[in-house]
Parts: C-alpha cells; structure tokens; sequence
C-alpha cells in the first residue's frame, strides 16, 4: 500500500476548492468508473493518497478555520460535495504581492499582519511539524514576489513544489539551478487545464501549421465570473501571464506570427458566470495556392475543474520525483505547465510523462 502524499496548499482559494473536492468526489464514487482523471495511478500513488497536511492563506475569513470550512468560505464559489472534518488549520501567509486592487474588498486580508521574518519562521515550522512533502502554489496571477518567498521556503524546507501560476520559477533557469542544487523538485509553472483555451489553442494552431498552411493572425480571449478574472482587470499583474499563454501556442507554430497579428490573453470579468470560463478562439491563415481560411471556436468549461484534472497528476509526479531523489526542474511540466522550462509538442511532452511514471529515460 502507498504511503500518503503529504501536501501543503498555498492559497486556499477556488482553484484549491475544486482539488480537493474533486478528489473526494472519486473517494465517495468508489463503486464507478472514474470519469475525467488522465491517471487512476502514477507509479504507487492513486487519487485517494493525496492528503492535505498544511495550509497557508492571507484571507482574514480563512485564517484559523479548519480546512474543510475555508475551502466554502468567501469568494469561493465552488461547492461540489460536503468534505469530512479536518484537524488542518489554515495558517496565516504573507501578503507582499498576492492580492490585487480589485479583489482586496473580497479576500480582506488581515489588518495587523505578522512581520515578515515572524512570519517566515512560524511557515518554516509549520511544514517541517506537519512534514509536508510537495508544496503546490495557488497564489493569484501577479504574484511574483509572494511566489519567490514561497520558493525559498520550499528550498529551506526541502519540500517539492508545483507552482500554478506565471510566476515564472521552473522555467527560470537560475531558480531551476538552485533547486536543483538544493535537491529539491520542481514542477512549472503556469497551470495548462485539462481542456483549456491554451490546450485548444496550442493543438489548433498545431494542425494547421503541421498541415502546410500559413497562420497570418490569431488571437483567444478569455471572460470569467470568479475571483481570478476579477484580479486580471489589473493589467499590471497580466504581463506574466500573456507571455505564459502566447508563448504556449506560439512554440507550436514554425513560422512566425507578427506580434502584432497574436493576441492572447484574459479580457474582461462578467460576474454572473461565476467559475465558467468562456474562451473565444480564431486563427485566420492560408492554405494552398494562398487561398485564405479561418476557423473560430467559443469554448465553455469549468475553470476550477480544469485546473484540479492536472494539479492532482502533477502532485503525484512531484512525489514519485521526491521519492527517486530527483531535483531541479522536472521535464514532465511540459505537458502540465503553459510556461515551462522547454517547450514541447503536447505528443512529446505526454510521452514524456508516460515514461517518468514509468522509470524510462
């Protein structure tokens, strides 16, 4: 039987809502066949060795409850099954860059924050008491700095990470060297969801670029109703993510697009439609006998589903790397990340998976 993965959230937020909700969905559906998980197992580990053993947020509302009321508290919108009672306490995170203008009315982080270096040694603490295993990174988009403060506790604590979001950490070669270095992994960065924009995007301009043709202009536009779209009204935070998504799609084309002729990005927020992600696609090109053509493609999906189908492989895979003594970047972000250290064709980057579950070089 499979030891538990013991893993640390940072940022009890709607992403992580659905995550461990969607885990115990399956733990409650036993009896059927598991709909929507690309692995029942990787190497020893199924869904149901996962186990939350710490967490951290900035929430003033979130801060001190137990893992099972944060996860329902304000502005989570995601409530899919009832989670039994957990002795896990959401512990207090540092602000520095997480929370935006737009979104701090609804996360209310604390008014008296703990000092910084207090702060570092109560997290510190927190995770070698609870021997937390993987650290996965929930924080918001723009949260550069909080995310590095992050990655140095992982280091100092020798904890695997994920790290979610653009905040670019994996696919930065000095921060890969220091995990490395430190023999610690690392998975990232920039969640790509199981049947996302990017994902679409990325095997579209794909085909038709593998197919003869010439793409000239493209743009996806993405609108939501949770608390990420709301954060990325802020444009400043956005610059990270821009670059995670073009580049995502741009690496699978061989000519280059103008960069004025691409746009890729979030676009607005639009309240009511909660955590629907609604992701509107067009290529326009030419093919044979430079005769034009254009596709478009509106998809709508769950956006906190699509996030937890992959974090839930990738914990597993930043254990199974903790468990060879591997350390550093590791190669199978090409397929679960947007922005990873090297890009790879989503065919490559799943064999590449394939063969890490499996021990194969």
């Amino acid at each position: 039987m499979a030891k538990k993965i013991r893993v640390g959230i940072i940022g009890v937020g709607n992403c992580f809502a659905g995550l461990i909700q969607g885990i115990e969905y399956y733990k409650k559906h036993k009896d059927k066949k598991p709909v929507g998980l690309m692995h029942t197992k990787i190497g020893p580990y199924s869904f149901s060795d996962i186990e939350f053993v710490s967490a951290f947020d900035v929430g003033a509302n979130k801060i001190g409850k137990t893992l099972d009321k944060a996860v329902f508290v304000y502005p989570n919108l995601v409530k899919w099954v009832k989670l039994p009672k957990s002795k896990v306490i959401v512990k207090e995170a540092p602000v520095l860059d997480g929370v935006g203008i737009y979104v701090e009315n609804r996360i209310k982080p604390l008014k008296n924050p703990t000092p910084i270096e207090e702060l570092r040694k109560e997290i510190e603490k927190e995770i070698r008491k609870s021997k937390t295993e993987v650290l996965v990174n929930y924080l918001p988009v723009g949260s550069q700095k909080a995310t590095e403060f992050w990655a140095e506790i992982a280091l100092k604590t020798k904890t695997a990470m994920v790290n979610c979001l653009p905040a670019f950490i994996a696919s930065n070669k000095n921060w890969a060297e220091r995990f490395r270095k430190a023999r610690v992994p690392i998975i990232g960065d920039d969640i790509k969801g199981q049947i996302g924009a990017t994902i679409v995007h990325r095997v579209l301009a794909r085909l038709c670029d593998e197919r003869g043709t010439t793409i000239d202009k493209t743009y996806q536009i993405n609108v939501g109703g949770n608390t990420d779209f709301l954060n990325m009204l802020e444009r400043a935070r956005l610059e990270s993510k821009k670059i995670s998504k073009t580049e995502a799609v741009t690496s699978q084309i061989h000519k280059d697009v103008k960069s004025d002729k691409i746009y890729i990005g979030p676009s607005d927020f639009v309240p009511f439609l909660g955590n629907t992600k609604l992701a509107f696609m067009r290529i326009e090109g030419r093919m044979f006998a430079d005769v034009p053509y254009s596709l478009e493609l509106r998809l709508d999906v769950d956006d906190k589903a699509n996030s937890g189908g992959i974090v839930i492989d990738a914990i597993r895979c930043a254990k199974l790397a903790r468990d060879r003594k591997l350390a550093g970047y590791i190669p199978v972000s090409s397929y679960f990340m947007k922005h990873p250290l090297i890009q790879k064709t989503d065919d490559e980057a799943r064999k590449i998976v394939e063969n890490f579950i499996n021990n194969k070089k």
